[in-house]
């Protein structure tokens, strides 16, 4: 959503609109309704610019932000340094 490149679904990490705010699922199983982003910070970078709220049809909160701009942290910079890392 952020870069809008197509990737398998196992290499994107989903993110989920629940009762008490957005939150990472790494199991992809949680209930409501999810989002997908690369596992690249620009790709968060640009999904939190708004992509991600609209995608998710709910406004960021703060705290929403917060969290996931300090997991996006955890993230390589690029393509290049995700392959090293994997």
């Amino acid at each position: 959503m952020g870069c809008r490149e197509v990737l398998p679904k196992r290499s994107l990490v989903r993110l989920v609109r629940r009762p008490e705010g957005v939150q990472v699922d790494p199991t992809g199983k949680l209930a409501g309704r999810g989002a997908y982003l690369h596992d690249r910070r620009p790709c968060w970078e640009k999904g939190l610019k708004g992509a991600l709220a609209h995608a998710l049809k709910a406004t960021l909160s703060p705290a929403d932000l917060a969290a996931l701009r300090q997991f996006m942290q955890s993230l390589p910079e690029d393509e290049k340094d995700a392959a090293v890392e994997a």
